[in-house]
């Protein structure tokens, strides 16, 4: 099958057809991956939406210590 990517919103999009959709057992709102290898893009059903905590900072080792940031000197009538 061919199709062609059109723009949706600022973004990109492919219309996929319910065929093939119900082929691999995937429905609106299922959470997919989607994995890319050199020009191949694969569209995979996940039952994983999000990363828990525990992945989101396993290699985090706490040594971050965050800093003041400086914007410059005031040139107008900025007000922080």
């Amino acid at each position: 099958m061919y199709t062609t990517i059109q723009k949706w919103g600022n973004s990109s999009a492919i219309r996929i057809p319910k065929v093939i959709l119900e082929t691999v057992s995937i429905k609106e709102n299922d959470a997919v991956e989607i994995i890319t290898t050199d020009d191949t893009i694969t569209i995979r059903k996940t039952t994983k939406k999000y990363k828990s905590l525990d992945e989101l900072f396993k290699n985090y080792n706490g040594t971050y210590t965050c800093e003041e940031m400086t914007t410059g000197s005031i040139v107008g009538k900025e007000v922080f």
